[in-house]
């Protein structure tokens, strides 16, 4: 998408504003299902937690992928979409016995993530078909926050707790259909991937009924330009080999299950604001613009980076600013970041005469805050007389 269509969607729409690249999305979810080709059963099931936005999630579901949900709302909100039931797989962390029952009730896939609740559903509800999420005990990802497989994690039930967890099962007589495991996100090496799915394939060999595998997802993506990221292809090559030898040692061919988010969409979103106005202290020039952390708060909660461009002025010359928001926080979204030129413009709602516009004009250019800019601060205004008229 190129910088002048995503100023004309700014000036249709205002600022700020979410713009989302349809056919980026389709060709990461095209390019993981042929990574993945070799395998007789693949389902790819949404992560809806990287992108809720109503329309993503009919675009996908149009292409043949399910939802994977983590509460109520996001059920109900697959559902909304034109999701069937059977498409949703709910993996809650922490939810009440409740809430599990009445998700059940809608009929969408539960996946259950410890002892205690494992226990008491499969008691009350032996016949329903239930997946358990495991703890491989894999430390991985790009940042603590978003590393869920480790052995302190809250996620998952504990490799080291599986005796204890088919005995339950044989107890209550549960209906276990399938094992799932998430590591992590921003996973680079492949050989992490192959590690946590023999963990996987030991924990799947003590139940006899399944019918698929979720691994997760958590493959790295490339934040800037030449940034690394996951090879998808080579992770497909070995880990297809070595599932479909797994199906063969179990004697079932099984699905094999992903749950993409950021891989599919995160280099598909773009988020459009205006300057609305630039800064000099002592030490650094801001750039305030008409957004905060509430409709972007990854790089305040992760300090993570996002590419930040210009496209008003995309070939001006390039200067340093903090890119800060309008909440009383700290909502830098970028500290001394090199961007072109930002260049003031005055739109005004009246239509004066020429010796009045003249008046204002000057007594703008000879304001005490516009002298006391540093000088190597390039300040071109422009004055927009003619939004009167528009």
């Amino acid at each position: 998408m190129q910088g002048k269509d995503l100023l004309q969607l700014a000036e249709q729409f205002g600022t700020p504003l979410y713009v989302y690249d349809a056919e980026k999305i389709q060709s990461q979810f095209n390019r993981l299902t042929k990574a993945f080709s070799k395998v007789e059963k693949l389902r790819i099931n949404y992560a809806m937690k990287a992108l809720s936005n109503i329309s993503i999630l009919q675009l996908l579901k149009d292409m043949g992928s399910g939802l994977d949900t983590v509460s109520i709302q996001e059920v109900l909100l697959g559902l909304h979409a034109g999701y069937a039931p059977e498409k949703i797989f709910y993996t809650p962390n922490g939810v009440s016995l409740e809430e599990i029952e009445e998700v059940n009730a809608l009929g969408v896939q539960i996946n259950i993530d410890n002892l205690s609740i494992l226990e008491q559903f499969g008691t009350k509800h032996p016949n329903v078909p239930v997946c358990i999420r495991i703890n491989p005990h894999v430390m991985a990802g790009g940042n603590t926050n978003i590393s869920v497989g480790h052995i302190d994690s809250k996620f998952g039930i504990s490799i080291h707790q599986l005796p204890h967890l088919v005995r339950i099962v044989e107890n209550t007589k549960m209906n276990i259909v399938g094992i799932h495991m998430h590591t992590g996100s921003d996973i680079l090496d492949i050989e992490v991937f192959l590690y946590a799915a023999e963990i996987l394939f030991d924990a799947a060999r003590n139940f006899k009924n399944l019918e698929f595998l979720d691994f997760g997802s958590g493959f790295k993506v490339p934040y800037k330009k030449d940034d690394v990221q996951t090879d998808i292809e080579e992770l497909g090559k070995k880990l297809s080999k070595r599932f479909n030898a797994f199906c063969v040692e179990y004697g079932k061919d099984l699905t094999l299950i992903f749950e993409p988010g950021k891989f599919l969409v995160s280099e598909a979103g773009y988020f459009l604001t205006k300057v609305n106005v630039v800064k000099q202290t002592t030490s650094t020039v801001f750039a305030g613009i008409d957004s905060g952390f509430n409709h972007l708060i990854r790089p305040m909660l992760y300090g993570s980076q996002h590419h930040i461009e210009n496209i008003s002025n995309p070939k001006g010359k390039e200067r340093f600013y903090s890119v800060v928001g309008y909440i009383c926080e700290t909502d830098t979204f970028a500290s001394n970041r090199r961007i072109t030129e930002i260049h003031v413009t005055f739109h005004f709602s009246i239509n004066p005469d020429e010796k009045t516009k003249t008046i204002l004009e000057r007594t703008a250019m000879t304001c005490p805050v516009f002298y006391s800019l540093h000088p190597d601060i390039i300040k071109e205004v422009t004055f927009n007389w003619n939004s009167y008229n528009e």
